[in-house]
C-alpha cells in the first residue's frame, strides 16, 4: 500500500472513531491557549488544566503576566514540571506581546516563533485551534502513531511535521493530530498497544497480525 493511500484510510477511520475532537487544554481566549500550551510541555494536559483554573483567574491579560512577580508566578505553577523556566518565559513572552503585537497573540508561524517559550508545537496548536489554519501538532502521540503506522520514518518533530503536511490535506491536519492523541491514549499506547482490537490495524505498517 502506498503511503498516501495509507494516510487517507487512517484519516477516514479515525474520523469515524472520533468524530468530535478538540484540544484537551482548557482556555477561553488566544492568550490562555498560548500560556496553557507553553505550560503543557513535558506535563500532562490534566495537570495543566488544574493549574490554569486558578491561574487564569489571577492573571487575565498579557499585562498581568508581563508585570507578574517571578517568584510568585513560580509558586502559582510550581506543580508543573520546569516551572521556573516556564515562569520566566511566560513573563518574557507577554512582554513581547505588549511591545510588538499590541498585546494580541499573532497569527503567523514566524511571529509566534519569536515569542519566548514558543516552539513549533505550541505555534501550530495556536494556529490551528485559535486561527483555524492548517497545522500539524507534533506531540508524543503524533510521533508514536505516525511512526508506527508508517506515515513517517523520521524521528525529529520538524521532519515529521513536514512529512505529514505532504500526506494529509490541509483541512484534515489538525483534526488528525487531535485524533492521534485520542487513539494514542485509548488504544495505541506507548507500552501496551492494543493491536488486536485496533481498527486502523489493517492500514498500519506495524500491525503484527497481518
Amino acid at each position: 500500500m502506498r503511503k498516501n493511500e495509507r494516510a487517507e484510510l487512517i484519516v477516514s477511520e479515525l474520523k469515524l472513531l472520533y468524530p468530535h475532537v478538540k484540544c484537551s487544554l482548557n482556555y477561553s481566549n488566544p492568550l490562555q491557549m498560548l500560556i496553557a500550551t507553553q505550560l503543557s510541555a513535558q506535563c500532562t494536559d490534566a495537570r495543566v488544566n488544574i493549574v490554569t483554573e486558578e491561574l487564569f483567574k489571577k492573571y487575565k491579560t498579557a499585562e498581568d503576566f508581563a508585570q507578574a512577580d517571578y517568584d510568585e508566578l513560580c509558586d502559582d505553577i510550581r506543580s508543573i514540571g520546569f516551572f521556573r523556566n516556564k515562569a520566566k518565559n511566560i513573563i518574557l513572552c507577554c512582554q513581547r506581546l505588549i511591545e510588538c503585537y499590541n498585546s494580541e497573540v499573532p497569527d503567523t508561524m514566524d511571529e509566534l516563533l519569536t515569542l519566548p517559550g514558543t516552539g513549533r508545537k505550541t505555534a501550530n496548536l495556536v494556529l490551528g485551534d485559535i486561527f483555524h489554519k492548517p497545522a500539524v501538532v507534533v506531540d508524543t502521540h503524533c510521533i508514536r502513531l505516525s511512526q508506527r503506522t508508517g506515515l513517517t520514518s523520521n524521528s525529529t518533530p520538524e521532519k515529521i511535521e513536514s512529512d505529514l503536511k505532504k500526506l494529509i490535506p490541509p483541512e484534515e491536519q489538525l483534526g488528525l493530530c487531535h485524533r492521534f492523541v485520542q487513539h494514542g491514549r485509548l488504544v495505541c499506547t506507548a507500552r501496551s498497544p492494543q493491536c488486536s482490537t485496533c481498527s486502523i490495524g489493517p492500514f498500519c505498517k506495524s500491525f503484527p497480525f497481518k
